[in-house]
């Protein structure tokens, strides 16, 4: 299996990115954020390219004379080698459980809490239906944050037959969106340009027009409103047999969760069906945005021209947040505390990206490369204190000439 995706071309014409391919990608108006790109004080995030020292200058042009940036590159490429030769040894000694079977057993499992979350709203009790609103929207994001990520990446299975078939599932039924959008915006443009202004710089998670508190707390009720309009206006660009496709899949997913609400839940009225339906799709939507704009946003942001190496680029551009038991099951690790290790081989799974993040922490701190970690708590009030610079500003590019 390709431990990592290639530098693809240029893309051309719709540039939507996110973090997860599943929900929408919300699109902000304004420019990105931040010039100098530091993290909290306090937190392990303080590492710029301008203060990052590590062999010669690098970048992906000529910078300085002499032929140091070509030097530079080979030694990056050497380094890139070398870790991907060491993750490689462990993705051949390990199983096909810890390859895909763990993570296909977490989607499984929520498959089967299904009836019970369903049953539980019969209730009239508030502690079952409470329990009933917990388990269908902890399932909800389970299979459209996690199913549809580890799906755009085909690292449910090593079948790309299979791998189609799980994204159309997973993005399209589930979540409400159409295949080729996000695999398109996900895959080869915010992971082939992590933190590239105008391509991969999570720019299209901002809406400057909203203050930091409706922002970070109202605003992500919509997410299971905007997910569905975000990618209706997205079929324009995708052929008219995929847009059919998507459309029927949408209407089948929506259709489903309103019909067992209605008939094995007990809802008396449309209305109540619907409300509950927007309760549990955006049970966990905070997080889910949260963590979207914490892991890039405030990090080093640079120009497509002028941006480095891949592992320099990752490791710069990316942010692991600590384990968290609910948002490891609902998101993945991928998405959580092993988001660097995800940018470095995306085409791992979860249980994968677990297992060689102590592989990659050591090799990158060992070439004395960064490996920003820093804590949701820290994030959060980073974002909350800086919000005008983060998230409504546009961001500086950073500078390569202080890295030598």
């Amino acid at each position: 299996m390709p431990l990592e995706d290639g530098d693809p071309a240029r893309p051309r014409g719709q540039q939507v990115n996110g973090e997860v391919s599943g929900p929408p990608r919300l699109r902000g108006m304004g420019d990105p954020s931040l010039r100098g790109a530091t993290a909290p004080g306090g937190s392990r995030t303080e590492v710029t390219a301008e203060g990052w020292k590590s062999g010669p200058a690098l970048g992906d042009r000529d910078v300085t004379p002499g032929g140091a940036p070509q030097r530079a590159g080979q030694n990056e490429e050497a380094l890139m080698t070398e870790l991907s030769e060491l993750v490689q040894k462990v993705v051949k000694s390990s199983s096909w459980w810890e390859r895909h079977g763990v993570d296909i057993s977490i989607l499984a499992c929520s498959f089967l809490l299904l009836p019970a979350g369903f049953l539980c709203l019969r209730s009239a009790q508030a502690i079952p239906f409470l329990v009933g609103v917990l388990t269908l929207g902890v399932v909800h994001h389970t299979l459209t944050v996690k199913g549809s990520h580890l799906a755009s990446h085909n690292a449910l299975t090593e079948s790309k037959s299979w791998g189609k078939v799980w994204a159309i599932f997973f993005i399209e039924l589930c979540s409400a969106f159409t295949v080729e959008q996000a695999t398109y915006n996900h895959v080869k443009i915010h992971h082939g340009y992590t933190n590239v202004i105008g391509l991969g710089d999570s720019s299209t998670w901002k809406l400057p027009f909203l203050n930091r508190y409706v922002y970070m707390f109202i605003a992500p009720l919509a997410v299971p409103i905007l997910t569905p309009l975000v990618a209706l206006d997205l079929l324009r660009n995708v052929e008219w047999k995929a847009a059919l496709r998507t459309l029927c899949c949408m209407f089948l997913g929506f259709y489903c969760h309103y019909w067992l609400l209605l008939h094995v839940s007990g809802f008396q009225s449309p209305w109540s069906a619907l409300l509950c339906m927007l309760l549990t799709r955006s049970l966990l939507a905070h997080p889910y945005i949260h963590v979207n704009i914490f892991q890039h946003i405030g990090l080093p942001m640079f120009a497509a021209d002028r941006k480095p190496k891949r592992i320099h680029l990752m490791s710069l551009g990316v942010l692991n947040l600590p384990r968290n038991a609910l948002l490891d099951w609902s998101f993945g690790h991928s998405l959580i505390s092993c988001h660097v290790e995800h940018h470095l081989f995306p085409s791992l799974s979860d249980n994968m990206c677990l297992k060689i993040k102590p592989i990659v922490s050591q090799y990158l701190k060992q070439k004395k490369l960064p490996y920003n970690e820093d804590t949701y708590s820290s994030r959060l009030q980073l974002f909350l204190q800086r919000y005008e610079e983060l998230m409504v500003h546009a961001p500086p590019i950073t500078e390569l000439v202080g890295i030598q």
